[in-house]
C-alpha cells in the first residue's frame, strides 16, 4: 500500500484537476511532491477530516489554526503556490456539483474518507467567531467585532507593531527604512494633508493605541479627540497620552462614531477604520463625519479597497478573514468609497494609492512576529498567533499582486460659496 503522503498527493491532484505545486508530508513521516518545494505538513488524520467536512479555504484555515496543518519552508512561497489552486481558480474551475458527479472524484473522496479515520467532523478551533443571528453593523455587533480583533492583548500587538503601535499601512521612503520611521512618515503625511495648525480640533476615528492623536498634538499643536470601541486600546492610549504629558490636549474615548455629538471639528482622520463600517452603513458613516466637520474642514480617509467585480452582487467576504480576523468586515472598491463620500456632501480633492507600501509593512509585521514567536504564542495563545501569521502573510501577497489596495482619500466640506480652502496645487506634501 502506498504511503499516506503519496496517497494524499494523488487524491488532492484528482480533486483539484491540476498538479500539486507543493510537497506533502504526512503524519507517518512520508513525503511526496516536487523536490525543493515548500511542504504542506499534515500532522494528523484530523487535518484530512477538516478538509473533507469544510472543503476550501475555511477547512484549510481551521486545520492551520488548530495546528493540524503546517508549512515547512518559505511561508510566502507556499501561499503563492497554493493560492492559484484555492483562492484564484477562476471561472474555468468546475463547480462542486460537477466535481461530485465525476466517478473518479467520488472515488478519490472515498479514499480520503478511509485515510482520515473516523468520519466525524472536528469542532472548529476556539479562535473562530461564533455567528449570531441578527443585523450586521449595529453598535453592539460592531463593538463585539472590534473586541474580537483588537482585544487580543496589548503586549501581543507590541510584538507585532513595534514601538510605533500603528496598525495601518506605513509610508516608506525606501524599502530599507525602519518600520518606526515609515509609520512616523505616514502620520506626518496625514497631518500634512489635513493642513493641521496649532489650536485646531482633530477627531481621530478609530484611534487605536493613540499614535495619530499623540503625533498630531505633539508635532502640530492641535487638540484631539480619539475614539475607539476597544477598551484595551483606550486604556493603553490614555497611559501613553499621560506619559507624553498631553492630557490637556488629547481625550481618548470608548465611543461609536455614531455617538459623537460635540462637533464641529476642523479636521477628521479615519485611518484603517472604515473597513469595519459595512456597505449598508457607509453612507451613514460619511454623512456623520460630514456633519461633524466645520465648513472648510478636511477629512482624510485611509482605507483598504478591493478590486471591483463585474457583478457586485456576487461579492462575498473572505471566509478566513471573516471567521478569524475581522468579523463582519467588508471591503469596497475605491470608486464606491469616493461615490459615497460625495453623496454625503464631501468634495473629494485627492486620492493617493499606497498599495505597495502595505506589502512592505505586512512583511515587517510578520518578521517581528516570527522573531518573537514563543512569547507571542504565550501571550495570545498558539492558535491566535497562527491566525495573525497566516493573515498578515497572505495579505502581504494580496497587496503585492494587486488583488487588494489601500488609498488615502482627502475630502473637504466646502463653504456655501464653493470655496474649498485648498491651494491651487495641493500636492505640496510630496
Amino acid at each position: 500500500m502506498a504511503d499516506a503522503a503519496s496517497r494524499l498527493k494523488n487524491l488532492f491532484e484528482l480533486l483539484l484537476g491540476a498538479p500539486l505545486p507543493v510537497r506533502v508530508r504526512a503524519w507517518d513521516g512520508s513525503q511526496a511532491g516536487p523536490p525543493g518545494a515548500p511542504a504542506l505538513v499534515l500532522r494528523n488524520r484530523r487535518a484530512v477530516r477538516r478538509l473533507l467536512f469544510k472543503p476550501g479555504e475555511l477547512g484549510l484555515a481551521r486545520a492551520w489554526v488548530a495546528g493540524d496543518l503546517d508549512i515547512d519552508g518559505d511561508l510566502y512561497a507556499a501561499l503563492d503556490l497554493i493560492s492559484g489552486l484555492v483562492w484564484e481558480r477562476g471561472e474555468g474551475a468546475r463547480s462542486r456539483a460537477a466535481l461530485l458527479r465525476d466517478p473518479e472524484v467520488r472515488a478519490a473522496l472515498r479514499g480520503l474518507v478511509r485515510l482520515s479515520g473516523l468520519p466525524l467532523p472536528p469542532a472548529p478551533p476556539p479562535e473562530e467567531v461564533r455567528r449570531h443571528r441578527g443585523h450586521l453593523h449595529t453598535k453592539r455587533t460592531d463593538r463585539r467585532a472590534v473586541s474580537h480583533h483588537y482585544d487580543v492583548g496589548n503586549d501581543f500587538y507590541e510584538i507585532v507593531l513595534g514601538p510605533s503601535m500603528v496598525y495601518s499601512c506605513a509610508y516608506w521612503e525606501s524599502p530599507g527604512s525602519t518600520l518606526e520611521d515609515a509609520q512616523r512618515d505616514k502620520l506626518e503625511l496625514v497631518c500634512a494633508k489635513l493642513a493641521l495648525t496649532p489650536g485646531q480640533r482633530l477627531l481621530d476615528v478609530g484611534c487605536g493605541w493613540g499614535s495619530m492623536a499623540i503625533h498630531a498634538a505633539r508635532e502640530h499643536g492641535v487638540r484631539v479627540v480619539g475614539i475607539t470601541l476597544s477598551q484595551e486600546q483606550a486604556a493603553y492610549a490614555r497611559k501613553r497620552v499621560a506619559d507624553e504629558g498631553l492630557t490637556d490636549r488629547i481625550e481618548i474615548r470608548v465611543q461609536d462614531y455614531r455617538d459623537v455629538g460635540d462637533g464641529p471639528y476642523d479636521a477628521i482622520s479615519s485611518i484603517g477604520m472604515a473597513e469595519h463600517v459595512g456597505a449598508e452603513r457607509y453612507l451613514e458613516y460619511a454623512e456623520d463625519l460630514y456633519a461633524l466637520l466645520r465648513p472648510g474642514g478636511r477629512l482624510l480617509n485611509h482605507q483598504i479597497a478591493r478590486r471591483p467585480q463585474r457583478d457586485e452582487s456576487t461579492y462575498h467576504v473572505d471566509e478566513f478573514i471573516d471567521a478569524y480576523v475581522f468579523p463582519d468586515g467588508e471591503l469596497a472598491p475605491l470608486g464606491t468609497t469616493v461615490t459615497q463620500l460625495e453623496r454625503a456632501g464631501f468634495e473629494v480633492r485627492d486620492v493617493e494609492s499606497i498599495r505597495e507600501h502595505y506589502g512592505l509593512t505586512l512583511r515587517r509585521w510578520v518578521a517581528r512576529l516570527e522573531a518573537d514567536w514563543a512569547r507571542a504564542a504565550r501571550l495570545a495563545g498558539p492558535g491566535r498567533a497562527r491566525v495573525w501569521r497566516l493573515y498578515m502573510a497572505a495579505c502581504a501577497l494580496a497587496f503585492e499582486r494587486n488583488s487588494i489596495g489601500v488609498n488615502q482619500v482627502l475630502a473637504v466640506r466646502a463653504l456655501d460659496s464653493g470655496d474649498s480652502g485648498m491651494p491651487l496645487r495641493a500636492r505640496t506634501w510630496n
